[in-house]
Parts: structure tokens; C-alpha cells; sequence
């Protein structure tokens, strides 16, 4: 027994007990661990924020994705861009604050104005109202916090701007499933996610986590969107599948949810985000401009009417 490290003794002492000893203690440690879990649960219940609605605002619509680089804020700007061609009033919050990319795509600079209530003023462009913490600070400088204030500055993009009246407000959201989503879904009642990914399997596995973290969250789960889903050769018209053919569409198949649509990938989609001039306004008939089309119809098939 003196050999035996300090951690294991009180089992050492248990099995030389004999059998119904271990048993009894096993039982008691099982009835511990679920008095704690079932304390924890009614701690995190008690402890929860109440859901606001944003003043104005009917209805929020959040686009996720587990990874970054996914095409995530591409498609929250044509899917918003989509909403306002179908006569709706749309506003776009970048929620990104560590790399906000709103700024950039919807061709917006400067810093809002206040109202007299002391809200901000959202930037407007393209018929979309905007807001970004690109807007607050200086382009190319580092936003270097730590979670506390993160979750501030997150809060003030929501409640401290003067959004007006929105059919629809789209967040963009920050990849991953970390305190900006976590709080976002729990302050604000949230009518649908959208969940983008590419059909690459590194893609798809952080994907499933995001449409489960929603889940748990209690956030109905619109979808999934396979961005970057096929390349076409200009020349040859020859398509290759540089991501994988239909990693989403299983991925979706596997959580019983709905493909909401296939994005490929184009250089005039990039060219024209890269250049503030987004697809769905600046080549509304083109093949992309469609594809983002229909995305916009089946994301708006299956969201509540009761509020709009």
C-alpha cells in the first residue's frame, strides 16, 4: 500500500474490501455526480438571459459556419441582398469582430453617426443597413480583446443602433461555436440558422458542430448551404469538383436537414465581393446571381410568416 501513489489508495482500500464495498461506493458516487449535474443544470437554467427582441427588428436570421474561409460572409451579403430584391427591408450586422468583412463587401467606410438617443446610425448601401466593428475602428488595425469585451461590443451592435423598422435583420456571424454565438443565440430570439459550408470533409466535421451547438441552443436550423460546391472552366465548360461532390448534401442527409442550396465556385463571385460590388446587384442575371436567387427563396420558404 505504501507504493501505491496517493491518488489510487482509497481504491486500493476499496478492493481489498471486497466486492460489495466497491459496489456501494460506486452507487454513491453515481447518486453525487447526478445530484451535482442536475444542480449545474439548475444553475445554468436561473442563470440564463431573458431574449430580447431588437427594437424594430422582425425577424433575425443568423449565418454560420464551423470554419472560416468558407464563403460564410459572401453568402450573408447576397442572401440579405437577396431578401431586399424580393421588396423586403433587410439590415446586416457583421458579429465578426475580430475580422469583420462587411465593410469591405458591401463598399462601406467611415464611422456611424448618433441620434439623439445616443444609438447608431447604420451605414447604408445598396438598400441594406449595415453595421460593423469595422466601422468603429481603423481599417487593418488588430482588434486585440478579450472575451469580456468582445461580448460588449457585440452587445452594442445589437441594442445601441437604430436599426429602424426590418423585415429581416442577417448576422453574420463569427466562425466557430464560441461565446459571440453562444450569447447572440441566447440575448436575442432567432428565427432561423443558416449553416455554409464547403463539400471538403475538414469543412463538413466543424459544420456538424455548428448546426448541433444551434440545436442546443434551440435555434431552429434552416439548413445547410454548399458553397463552393463546383468549378467550371471558362474555356472548356468543363466542371471539376476541387472540394469534393456533395459532402454537404450527406452531411445534411446524416442531421435530417434541408440543402438550401448549391453556390459554385465562380471568379466573378469573389471578384465582385473583393470589390464591394456584390453578385446579386452587380450581375443580377448571371448563373451566380440566380444560384443566390433561389438560396434566398428556400432560406425565406421556411421562416416563420406569423411575424412578417
Amino acid at each position: 500500500m505504501a507504493l501505491l501513489h496517493r491518488a489510487w489508495r482509497p481504491v486500493a482500500r476499496l478492493v481489498m474490501q471486497g466486492p460489495a464495498r466497491i459496489t456501494a461506493a460506486l452507487r454513491a458516487w453515481s447518486s453525487s455526480a447526478k445530484s451535482i449535474e442536475e444542480r449545474q443544470k439548475r444553475l445554468m437554467a436561473r442563470g440564463l438571459p431573458k431574449q430580447k427582441m431588437i427594437p424594430g427588428v422582425k425577424q433575425v436570421i443568423v449565418v454560420a459556419s464551423g470554419k472560416g474561409g468558407v464563403g460564410k460572409s459572401t453568402t450573408a451579403v447576397n442572401l440579405a441582398l437577396g431578401m431586399a430584391a424580393n421588396n423586403l427591408v433587410v439590415g446586416l450586422l457583421d458579429a465578426d469582430v475580430y475580422g469583420p468583412s462587411i465593410p469591405c463587401m458591401m463598399n462601406l467606410r467611415g464611422n456611424p453617426e448618433l441620434t439623439d438617443s445616443n444609438l447608431m446610425r447604420p451605414l447604408v448601401n445598396f438598400g441594406i443597413a449595415c453595421m460593423s466593428m469595422g466601422f468603429l475602428v481603423e481599417e487593418g488595425a488588430p482588434i486585440v480583446w478579450r472575451g469580456l469585451m468582445v461580448m460588449s461590443a457585440v452587445e452594442r451592435l445589437l441594442r445601441q443602433v437604430d436599426w429602424g423598422q426590418l423585415d429581416y435583420l442577417v448576422v453574420d456571424m463569427p466562425p466557430g461555436t464560441g461565446d459571440v454565438q453562444l450569447s447572440i443565440s441566447q440575448n436575442i430570439p432567432i428565427s432561423g440558422a443558416v449553416i455554409v459550408s464547403t463539400p471538403q470533409d475538414i469543412a463538413l466535421l466543424d459544420a456538424q458542430r455548428a448546426a448541433e451547438m444551434f440545436r442546443k441552443v434551440n435555434v431552429p436550423v434552416l439548413g445547410i448551404v454548399q458553397n463552393m460546391s463546383v468549378f467550371q472552366c471558362p474555356n472548356c465548360k468543363h466542371e471539376t469538383y476541387i472540394f469534393g461532390a456533395d459532402g454537404a448534401r450527406a452531411l445534411a442527409a446524416k442531421l435530417a436537414l434541408d440543402v438550401l442550396g448549391d453556390i459554385p465556385l465562380h471568379l466573378n463571385i469573389r471578384e465582385t465581393s473583393d470589390n464591394g460590388q456584390p453578385v446579386v446587384v452587380s450581375h443580377p442575371d448571371s448563373s451566380e446571381a440566380k444560384a443566390y436567387l433561389r438560396l434566398t427563396a428556400e432560406v425565406l420558404k421556411r421562416l416563420p410568416t406569423s411575424l412578417v
